[in-house]
């Protein structure tokens, strides 16, 4: 009985508990570029809640933000399969809207810069600007390359959140929470563990087992030859045209994102430890977060295109700022990559692999630090080799399937 009123004193102990986030130093490289979408179910309980800190979450850092100026879209309808999603990612130009963002075109004027492709390409912006005006081979192999490596790794994720009503489970653990702080007084003649046991029993209602289902749809940006070609000749202007204007604006359906593929999560292992019982609306996003994280990872390790680079911030030991939220266990595997230039654009030169070393994988989910998860205090995963020659700092890293 004393293990029983231990076990309800630590649990009370780590709800209460938070930890500062330590400072992270970003590395420049090439980030794909991403815009996150819900599709909110007004009839559904916590409509309101869902949409509210689905706004709070971040932009994944191993990407760059290219949100929309919509983030949430209401439909009635439950989505049995992708036709709706389709429909609206069509009917609404989301492909040319991306495009438009990428080149800061004027809705207005139809005036169109370069300046997000050099900012995102890391490019010397006087030498950018040098070789396009002189219309110079090596100008144009950079926009080739911007938009191979950059403008064509643009991603849509749109995140459908359904919550599950489990209130019934909630009061079941209230209530068992009751029973053990009352078993345990008995058995040590006190009245304390009685009053514990209460907490954690309104705890548990007023939290009532908060579950989502998510189910993330993953499209990427078509930007082939054709369609850049089309775009830089008869769309692109550094000043005010109207018929380029018009003919952008008459002709948004020659652009189009391809449909990658989908993943759903439950949450089904969010605990609520961690969570501030005065601030109710933390649970519903470390829910709603931990699902959208789960399935962005896991449509990284199955769809080719969507595998995202991290550099190595140490090499000795090997270390990178990436973990559990990105899917690392430790049967991960990553390749390391150098990049070099060839004909003025850049490509990636595998020089090795490596695997986590084993108590060394950062928990960096949301929240991990609030819920003394294991490795949440690491800040990043030590790596070790498994081949290749010496690495250093900078170098980048792609998880291997």
């Amino acid at each position: 009985m004393k293990k029983i009123a231990l076990v309800l004193m630590l649990a009370v102990l780590s709800v209460m508990q938070s930890y500062a986030q330590k400072d992270s130093t970003a590395m420049n490289y090439r980030r794909s570029s991403l815009y996150s979408l819900l599709i909110n179910h007004d009839d559904q309980k916590f409509a309101r809640e869902i949409s509210d800190v689905f706004l709070q979450i971040p932009t994944p850092d191993k990407y760059n933000n290219h949100d929309l100026s919509v983030k949430v879209v209401s439909m009635g309808q439950k989505l049995k399969d992708t036709q709706v999603v389709d429909e609206f990612v069509k009917n609404n130009g989301i492909a040319s809207r991306m495009v438009s963002r990428w080149f800061n075109r004027d809705p207005l004027t139809g005036v169109c810069d370069v300046e997000l492709v050099k900012e995102r390409g890391l490019y010397d912006a006087s030498e950018f600007d040098k070789e396009l005006a002189a219309r110079s081979q090596r100008g144009m192999a950079m926009l080739e390359d911007a938009g191979e490596d950059l403008i064509g790794n643009s991603f849509l994720v749109v995140n459908d959140i359904r919550y599950i009503d489990r209130e019934k489970t909630g009061k079941a653990f209230g209530t068992a929470f009751r029973i053990l702080g009352a078993v345990a007084d008995v058995a040590l003649g006190t009245n304390s563990f009685s009053d514990l046991g209460d907490s954690m029993g309104d705890m548990m209602e007023t939290l009532k087992g908060f579950k989502v289902n998510v189910i993330t749809h993953l499209y990427q940006l078509v930007w082939d030859e054709e369609t850049a070609m089309t775009f830089y000749r008869d769309y692109y202007s550094t000043d005010s045209d109207q018929a380029k204007k018009q003919a952008f604006d008459n002709h948004r359906s020659k652009f189009s994102m391809r449909y990658i593929g989908m993943q759903k999560s439950s949450g089904k292992d969010v605990s609520f430890l961690g969570v501030n019982l005065d601030e109710p609306k933390q649970m519903i996003r470390k829910a709603c977060q931990r699902a959208i994280d789960e399935n962005i990872a896991s449509l990284q390790q199955n769809f080719e295109a969507f595998k995202v680079k991290t550099p190595l911030t140490e090499v000795e030991p090997i270390c990178a700022q990436i973990g559990m939220k990105e899917g690392i266990t430790e049967k991960s595997r990553f390749e390391v990559l150098e990049a070099v230039m060839k004909d003025n654009k850049v490509e990636y030169k595998k020089v090795g692999e490596i695997k986590p070393v084993s108590g060394m994988i950062w928990d960096n989910r949301y929240m991990a630090k609030e819920e003394g998860a294991a490795g949440a205090e690491l800040g990043q995963t030590t790596f070790k080799k498994v081949s290749g020659r010496d690495f250093y700092p900078g170098m980048l890293i792609r998880e291997i399937k």
